[in-house]
């Protein structure tokens, strides 16, 4: 234990030297070539550094930083000055950071783990797993264009291009006009054009690709300019009537998976004040039968039910 906390005082202050480098280097750079003004002591008023002098590494070194009048100026130039007292708060500000994680660390290992009575040591064990994608996955591409998984089907039964190459994904055209985020359809026909010529591409939010550069690049990757191809229906080989947009997108899998929602239940607790059911599989709920379901039941005279 106690080679543990020299080893991180050491490594503290390791790292306290090479902030304390790095500032003398960046102080050397910004005053490079200026005469200083006149630096004094804080404590006693003394003077530090004449004015006049030229900086250098020698005299830098013999400085104590935190004893400098903050108030003295390093040099004639306003801006300049500020450079120098943004960097030497920093340097401190990371200093002090790092000296107190380091009693953090330290103080930790003093005290140990705070087990209950009569355990002496406790290991826990994670289990990764992966979990294959299922029918009711939540899933999501970078436009808030969410949706579960309706349904898997083999590879040979998707729908596939003219040269053979079955799609990935298919995605309801509903999701599209009446949320209005067009971002999806863009993102499809650049993708393509960006696999088919090899490129990366980076469209920033206020200063995107327009619609007429996303034509002139599926035109460079000889690719039709509305972004649509010719599919064929997998499970009868015949074309489909209309061209289908086709391109490539990101996808990503999110937290909310099927074997963590499902849930049943029969009899279980319920509300001390309503008497419904509580909600929700981590309480254990059911089904709420609410107010406008009772009137409901009362509307259609199985008011009886309710028993």
């Amino acid at each position: 234990e106690k080679e543990d906390i020299l080893e991180l005082r050491n490594e503290s202050e390791a790292k306290i030297a090479e902030i304390g480098a790095e500032k003398i280097r960046q102080l050397l750079e910004m005053l490079k070539d200026q005469k200083l003004g006149r630096l004094r002591s804080k404590e006693d008023g003394s003077v530090v550094v004449r004015e006049g002098t030229v900086i250098s590494e020698r005299l830098v070194e013999r400085i104590d930083f935190n004893t400098l009048e903050p108030e003295d100026s390093w040099c004639e130039r306003p801006a300049t000055n500020e450079k120098v007292d943004q960097l030497l708060h920093y340097a401190a500000e990371q200093a002090q950071l790092t000296e107190e994680q380091t009693e953090r660390k330290v103080e930790r290992f003093t005290r140990g783990d705070e087990l209950p009575p009569g355990i002496v040591q406790l290991v826990k064990v994670y289990v990764a797993k992966k979990r294959k994608l299922s029918v009711g996955d939540k899933m999501a591409g970078r436009h808030g264009n969410k949706g579960v998984v309706s349904t898997i089907v083999p590879e040979e039964d998707m729908p596939y291009l003219e040269d053979g190459r079955p799609v990935d994904i298919v995605l309801n055209p509903l999701g599209v006009p009446s949320r209005m985020n067009l971002g999806q359809i863009f993102e499809t026909h650049l993708g393509w054009a960006a696999a088919a010529l090899g490129l990366h591409v980076a469209t920033p939010v206020f200063d995107g690709a327009t619609s007429d550069e996303v034509k002139n690049m599926l035109r460079d990757a000889g690719l039709d300019d509305d972004g649509k191809s010719e599919l064929y229906d997998g499970r009868t080989g015949h074309k489909l009537e209309k061209r289908v947009t086709v391109g490539y997108i990101y996808m990503l899998k999110l937290t909310h998976l099927v074997p963590d929602k499902i849930h049943a239940r029969s009899i279980g607790p319920y509300s001390l004040v309503t008497q419904q059911p509580l909600g929700g599989k981590a309480q254990f709920g059911g089904q709420r039968f609410g107010e406008m379901e009772v009137w409901a039941l009362e509307a259609y005279g199985a008011a009886y039910t309710l028993q």
